[in-house]
């Protein structure tokens, strides 16, 4: 596991903290209502998160405990979709817009997660390559899923807290530029990684 601290925490800062339905509306949210009035609902999006990491948890182990010749291709398979995070991560506009809508709460936050591909496709492409060496190990599982809730948790903060300060700054295009080139690097860096190609 210690080979693979530097490409799971890239994969997991990165995808976490890039723009997806969970930072965005959090930072417009954020916005029109402040953080305080915002907290209901990101606290709902942690919650949902955790759901589908522990379901991401169990179905992940499930099939490398009963399919163990599945990992290379989830390797591959997960490989490919971080190549194609760091696609479109390349060409992120950062962009958001400010809507009327009343605060949303707990339960939006909370089903949000369900109907969020990023999330889900996060959580197996976690636990079917990066913890494969985990698979059955429940507990370990599980304190990594509650870490990875209370990364998303940081992350919507942090957009809401920071929302504006984010959305000025990268309208400049060489800053923009800048950051999205970097944290691209970082998922091409961990699909080769995870893809066991080069190993």
């Amino acid at each position: 596991m210690s080979g693979d601290i530097i490409p799971v925490f890239s994969f997991a800062l990165v995808t976490t903290f890039t723009p997806g339905p969970n930072n965005i509306s959090s930072a417009s949210m954020g916005i029109l209502y402040g953080y305080g009035r915002s907290f209901r609902y990101m606290a709902g999006i942690a919650t949902g998160f955790l759901l589908i990491q522990v379901l991401s948890m169990f179905m992940s182990s499930l099939l490398l405990r009963e399919l163990p010749a599945a990992e290379p291709v989830l390797r591959i398979a997960g490989a490919a979709y971080i190549l194609w995070l760091a696609h479109g991560t390349i060409r992120a506009s950062y962009g958001f817009e400010s809507s009327g809508h009343p605060p949303l709460g707990f339960g939006k936050g909370v089903f949000l997660q369900l109907l969020n591909p990023k999330g889900i496709v996060y959580g197996m492409t976690l636990y079917s390559t990066f913890l494969a060496s985990f698979a059955g190990q429940y507990a370990m599982l599980a304190i990594f899923a509650v870490f990875f809730s209370t990364l998303s948790f940081c992350s919507v903060s942090t957009w809401a807290l920071c929302g504006a300060a984010i959305h000025n700054h990268l309208r400049h295009s060489k800053v923009r530029v800048g950051v999205n080139l970097f944290l691209s690097l970082l998922l091409v860096y961990t699909a080769v990684d995870i893809s066991g190609l080069l190993s």
